[in-house]
């Protein structure tokens, strides 16, 4: 594997922060386009309140919308301006969500120490996306749940990321290829199609889909979603 430069990472999303919240699956702005993602992570989290991890949380929106069913959320983003925007986004949970810069490929969590790890769209960027996946899971608690938003798209045209040899998942990474690298880890998952445009803001005609991966032996009944 050919080393990744973090800084170059780093300062293609800090540039990217300043206009990130105006996509509307970033933002979130729309009341229609909020609500539907405030679904999609009341149906798949953890009932709360549960610990949940959100990797990549770019400015802190699905990390405040998390916290607003009642978890208790731990975001980090390899950008220091996207942690600037997030903590601003989160100061109203006080204690229950905290922000941190940090590699999200080797995320500072201890083994076992969170309930979900909540990520979207990120893995497409790592240079190691099956470790990562190893390393998040090992941070869920048995009975946990990765829940992860992924996507395959044809190239994503940016030089910094669109590099097979640097990104074996440049481009985005399809629902069997994630299937077959979180199989190993979990003891169910489950694809889920995500094809409202409510969530993107348009229609869509590429591959987007929720992987639910169940880590361990299940908690009991009613300690969790579908």
């Amino acid at each position: 594997m050919v080393q990744v430069n973090t800084d170059r990472i780093a300062a293609y999303w800090d540039d990217y922060a300043e206009v990130y919240d105006r996509e509307p699956d970033h933002g979130l702005l729309d009341p229609d386009a909020r609500a539907a993602w405030g679904d999609l992570l009341r149906t798949w989290l953890p009932a709360p309140p549960s610990v949940v991890a959100d990797l990549a949380c770019g400015t802190g929106t699905l990390t405040a919308l998390a916290a607003e069913m009642g978890h208790r959320v731990r975001g980090f983003d390899i950008s220091g301006e996207m942690v600037a925007r997030a903590k601003v986004k989160v100061t109203r949970f006080g204690a229950d969500v905290e922000v941190s810069q940090a590699d999200v490929s080797a995320p500072p969590l201890g083994p076992a120490t969170v309930d979900a790890v909540l990520a979207r769209h990120i893995l497409w960027t790592l240079p190691d996306p099956h470790a990562a996946l190893a390393a998040w899971a090992a941070a869920v608690r048995p009975g946990g749940r990765l829940v992860l938003v992924e996507g395959r798209w044809a190239s994503v045209g940016d030089a910094c990321f669109d590099e097979p040899d640097r990104m074996p998942w440049s481009g985005g990474v399809s629902a069997s290829a994630l299937c077959a690298a979180v199989e190993p880890l979990a003891s169910r998952v489950q694809v889920v199609t995500l094809s409202d445009p409510r969530l993107w803001g348009r229609a869509i005609d590429d591959e987007r889909y929720l992987l639910v991966a169940t880590l361990g032996h299940p908690g009991p009944p009613g300690a969790g979603r579908p």
